[in-house]
């Protein structure tokens, strides 16, 4: 079953929000595991702030000698396995990414972000260097404005489709997203009443689930080529 890692060496890029969206929306047609493996276990937190959906369970993970066995426990019982990996390079990390199938990096539009998504890349490469496989890996622009891009905005959009394959699909900045660290559960889960624009959150989150299935589709069926 695949398994598909959040990472990122910069806090504060999304990578937690992604996995909750990514794993809520999975959820309605199958079942997901979220394993929390970042120490900060904002992940573990959403989870216990109101009941989840039914078909999506949150594992805390007991850090790196557990992490390669909590994953195959996971695969057993799911359909997809999520990891929300530590803000820095540990031998849990890349345990963790040795493991997936796909590697979601987080970035905002912040030069600061940029670095660091280039330099997670890089970790990424060498330990697929280590286990003699590519290991796919995109970056994912969370926490964007849906408005023009501006000049430097632009600019490193540029300097990371240089730098490796990146999502068309970006996770703009809702209210609806950053409502669900404080409210659980996920988007449909929401009160229209106290959050707006639920319903373009939804599409925007179905437009990057769709996308990463796609991207696992097409690993997949080059392996087997």
């Amino acid at each position: 079953m695949p398994v598909i890692s959040f990472a990122t060496s910069k806090g504060g890029a999304g990578k937690t929000t992604s996995a909750i969206i990514l794993g809520t929306e999975l959820a309605e047609g199958t079942d997901v595991i979220v394993i929390d493996a970042d120490p900060a276990k904002r992940l573990t937190r959403w989870s216990t702030l109101s009941q989840l959906p039914p078909r999506i369970s949150v594992v805390t993970s007991g850090g790196e000698r557990n992490i390669q066995d909590e994953i195959a426990q996971a695969q057993s019982k799911a359909t997809f396995v999520l990891i929300d990996l530590e803000g820095s390079a540990s031998r849990l990390t890349s345990f963790a990414i040795a493991e997936s199938d796909l590697v979601i990096i987080p970035s905002g539009e912040e030069q600061q972000d940029a670095d660091a998504a280039i330099e997670t890349l890089a970790e990424i490469a060498m330990e697929g260097r280590a286990r003699r496989r590519t290991i796919p890996a995109a970056i994912l622009f969370a926490r964007t404005s849906a408005a023009v891009k501006s000049k430097l905005e632009k600019h490193i959009h540029a300097e990371l489709r240089k730098a490796g394959h990146v999502f068309e699909t970006e996770l703009h900045r809702r209210t609806a997203f950053s409502s669900l660290h404080n409210a659980g559960g996920g988007l449909r889960q929401l009160d229209p009443a106290d959050v707006n624009g639920i319903d373009k959150a939804i599409i925007n989150a179905q437009d990057f689930t769709s996308e990463v299935i796609d991207m696992l589709e097409g690993s997949r069926n080059a392996a087997i080529a």
